[in-house]
């Protein structure tokens, strides 16, 4: 071979190596980066020309996905938008998703583990692929009837089987309309977009699982009681001191013990019974129990309820939360839901759950069942308990003294005609100036229907006049439909 042809060689032997490195490069090393890259439009494309499975409540598809004449192929839709929204999320061409759409992705677009065998048989029939449709536990009544309470106050509303976990309502107020982002016109998405990010009511925060929480007020002194009938010191006709006011341990601060100054005391002599210090929210009595309780004591409840543990429902749920570390003022102002107690809705209907579930908390699960596109089952709920922080007896006790609250107590706005009804009020101190976030949880039951419910209003005021009624058209809807 003479010299000019193994020069040829020689060059054409490097361009193969480097045309072979730079293949070999771009589609095995660099692959997972460029498809994830914001610019990749054919990723998008491939993306979303692809079959996406619906998402339903009772039967209605509350997200869709329906063909469209544009480069995308499918457009994703959702009716009614934004009763639904903070559940559902939603599906975005420039903001990714949020929600079941993002939590679920995979079973929504027919990729799940679990629906590779359904994959195969479409591949081997020749059927275009199609995600699965995931029907969620929501009740269609309760939802609406929570939406339309809360009549777009800033606020949440969480309502659960107590039996199950099965979520049966989950509003979030203000909302937003999840067809503004899904849309195919950039220009709008963004406009939308910025639109809601710069909403000072933060539409696009699902309030019942997440955001900056709540102070839960009054309504934790079902915790507190709870607690100090498990340590087996108290019980309900166990008396206790409830003076008008309380200079708490330590300190020059002085508790009143009504919320608004009021400085009666809760019975003869600065003393009540437990039931009946629940029945009037007294807040000296309850944060002198919890002073007697510890924060040990009081802290093993509350995990037991939940608190401090992420849960998943397929959406990620922010820990409730108390202090750490704490001394007696600061556990006397935690005992009365203030201080450092911070708690989402979801985690308050969980408390109430477990008084109408002889004591134990179920995993909150928000889907039912994922169904192929030949109605097949991939996955149902099956219910899954979180623990136990009080025994049978003990919760039967509670659910008396709640009852008390409702019938002849601070709760008496939540009252059903022919329908045990129990709960707590409450009204969260938050901010120097600011009007109290309202509160209410509790639960009812008739027959075999029963329900577990938590509200909150902010800057609602008192939960007595604000968050109960609410309260009370979710757990209509549910046990008289």
């Amino acid at each position: 071979m003479n010299r000019p042809l193994r020069h040829v060689w020689l060059v054409i032997s490097v361009l193969f190596v480097l045309l072979f490195t730079s293949t070999t490069y771009f589609q095995v090393v660099a692959k997972d980066r460029l498809n994830a890259h914001s610019q990749n439009d054919r990723t998008l494309y491939n993306e979303y020309g692809r079959h996406r499975g619906a998402i339903v409540v009772d039967g209605h598809p509350i997200a869709l996905s329906e063909t469209s004449d544009d480069t995308y192929g499918y457009l994703r839709t959702y009716d009614p938008g934004q009763m639904y929204a903070p559940v559902s999320g939603y599906y975005s061409v420039l903001y990714g998703f949020t929600g079941v759409e993002r939590s679920l992705n995979d079973t929504l677009s027919g990729e799940a583990d679990a629906l590779f065998y359904h994959r195969i048989s479409d591949i081997l029939s020749g059927r275009q692929g199609q995600g699965a449709t995931v029907d969620l536990t929501l009740d269609a009544g309760a939802q609406e009837a929570a939406w339309n309470a809360l009549d777009g106050r800033r606020g949440a509303v969480v309502a659960l089987d107590p039996e199950t976990g099965a979520v049966l309502a989950m509003v979030s107020a203000p909302s937003y309309d999840p067809n503004r982002l899904a849309s195919h016109d950039r220009a709008s998405v963004q406009d939308a977009w910025t639109e809601l990010n710069e909403d000072p009511d933060r539409p696009l925060t699902n309030r019942a699982i997440g955001g900056d929480l709540y102070p839960p007020g009054s309504s934790f002194k079902l915790v507190v009681a709870a607690s100090a009938l498990e340590s087996g010191k108290y019980t309900a006709d166990s008396e206790i001191p409830g003076p008008g006011t309380w200079t708490l341990p330590n300190s020059s601060a002085v508790m009143n013990n009504h919320a608004g100054g009021n400085t009666e005391a809760c019975g003869p002599d600065d003393a009540s019974t437990l039931a009946d210090a629940l029945r009037q929210s007294c807040n000296t009595s309850f944060a002198m129990l919890g002073v007697d309780l510890g924060e040990d004591q009081l802290r093993e409840t509350a995990e037991g309820f939940g608190f401090g543990q992420r849960q998943e429902i397929p959406m990620s749920v922010t820990p409730s939360t108390m202090g750490e570390g704490m001394d007696d003022a600061q556990i006397a102002s935690s005992s009365i839901g203030q201080y450092e107690t911070r708690v989402t809705p979801l985690q308050m209907a969980m408390v109430a759950g477990a008084f109408a579930n002889d004591g134990v908390v179920m995993q909150p699960q928000l889907v039912d069942a994922v169904r192929t596109s030949d109605l097949s089952t991939v996955a149902e709920l099956t219910p899954k308990e979180v623990g136990q922080p009080l025994s049978a007896a003990n919760a039967a006790e509670m659910r008396t003294m709640m009852v008390g609250v409702v019938e002849d107590g601070t709760g008496t706005a939540a009252a059903i005609p022919g329908v045990e009804v129990g709960g707590k009020t409450g009204t969260a101190e938050w901010g120097e100036g600011r009007a109290p976030h309202s509160w209410y949880v509790g639960y009812a039951q008739q027959g075999d229907r029963k329900i577990a419910v938590a509200v909150v209003v902010e800057e609602g005021g008192y939960g007595s006049q604000t968050a109960a009624p609410i309260a009370k058209d979710v757990m209509e809807a549910v046990i008289k439909p």
